[in-house]
């Protein structure tokens, strides 16, 4: 029986429950291989990854803000990587964003008790993911990681218009699952975009602390180390 105040459980999804560093380095040295990165003078899949995440990060945060298309931030991500390495070929740079695209959502590593964490969970609250990941990407994510029979509602960013940490779909996810703000917390890795963003709307929150640690301004309401800790969250 559910003794919590909390009726609405929102989880992100990457780095939350899909482990997005660990599938996509393997698509990375996949990748490294189909592209022959080698050749190239790209001799190491993980430290071009490595290279590849900073530029992704500042791309994702021109796309947060709505200064780029997610079409400019596939292309740009590449293509900005390949030039570290003095590689100029535009269309290897598309291949390899439609390749990650259409691959990289096809991994299935989760986080350490994930599924049981989620087991126990799904049959006291109602479940629902709220992301900024491309639409047609997180979709298939849920699929093959087997997530999709745990959750209610899969809110997008794509989808609601606005992107996390906006309150604007925070209230998008209240009006789509019916669910009250003070029955609600969200679950998630990213400090900006599900604390604050959260803490916006007056939603409470828990900040999932996976390695490696984020710095945060922000106070959350709750934060745990691993997974399982939730369940002494909400369950007392």
């Amino acid at each position: 029986m559910n003794t919590s105040k909390y009726k609405h459980l929102f989880f992100d999804l990457d780095r939350t429950l899909w482990d997005f560093d660990t599938n996509n380095k393997v698509t990375f040295r996949e990748m490294h291989d189909k592209f022959q990165l080698q050749s190239r003078g790209i001799h190491d899949p993980d430290a071009f990854y490595a290279q590849y995440q900073e530029i992704n990060f500042a791309l994702w945060d021109q796309y947060k803000k709505q200064m780029i298309t997610k079409e400019v931030l596939n292309f740009n991500r590449f293509n900005d990587s390949l030039n570290l390495y003095k590689i100029d070929e535009p269309e290897l740079a598309r291949e390899m964003g439609a390749h990650y695209i259409a691959n990289s959502p096809r991994q299935t590593m989760l986080y350490p008790g994930t599924i049981e964490l989620l087991d126990i969970l799904h049959r006291q609250y109602q479940m629902h993911i709220i992301t900024n990941g491309f639409e047609e990407v997180q979709f298939i994510k849920i699929e093959k990681s087997g997530l999709g029979k745990y959750f209610d509602k899969i809110i997008t960013s794509e989808r609601a218009g606005f992107k996390k940490p906006d309150r604007r779909i925070f209230e998008f996810a209240l009006r789509e699952t019916g669910a009250n703000l003070s029955e609600s917390i969200i679950i998630g890795d990213d400090p900006e975009a599900d604390i604050l963003g959260a803490q916006l709307i007056g939603m409470d929150q828990i900040w999932v602390k996976h390695p490696p640690l984020k710095e945060s301004k922000e106070k959350p309401t709750y934060e745990v180390g691993r997974l399982s800790d939730i369940l002494h969250i909400l369950q007392g």
